[in-house]
């Protein structure tokens, strides 16, 4: 068993999305990779992608938990779209985790609408791994 299979996230499947117009994705990339190396299985959309396309793919790859990487500006809308979508599924107990360029006064509203986290550019990939074990756990 490697290291990254006995990791704090082992077992847990993770998809890792880009929404709407955001063109750059190496930061989801990086997450990707610490995912990864923290043992969880993690599937990547590509950039582009609509809130309806990734409730389909969290529901189609029965994935533990729905990371979206957004540096747009577009956060509130997709964040509430994607977390409606899957509501609508019959799957909102998927939890939705936020990060990119998201401004202090926006953590507050996108909790409230159920994220479960978010992580902004300078939340250490140590922190944001151990903060989602926990919620996954």
């Amino acid at each position: 068993m490697s290291a990254a299979a006995a990791g704090p996230l082992a077992g847990k499947r993770i998809l890792v999305a880009k929404p709407g117009l955001d063109g750059h994705d190496a930061g989801a990339k990086v997450i990707a990779l610490a995912l990864r190396d923290a043992g969880a299985e993690v599937i990547y959309t590509g950039l582009r992608k609509s809130p309806e396309f990734i409730v389909r793919v969290a529901l189609d790859e029965d994935v533990a938990a729905v990371g979206l990487s957004i540096l747009s500006g577009s956060h509130q809308e997709l964040a509430r779209e994607v977390l409606e979508g899957l509501r609508a599924a019959g799957a909102g107990d998927i939890p939705v985790f936020v990060g990119g360029t998201i401004p202090p006064q926006d953590r507050a509203p996108l909790l409230e609408a159920g994220v479960r986290g978010v992580f902004t550019n300078d939340t250490p990939l140590a922190q944001m791994i151990d903060e989602l074990a926990r919620a996954l756990a």
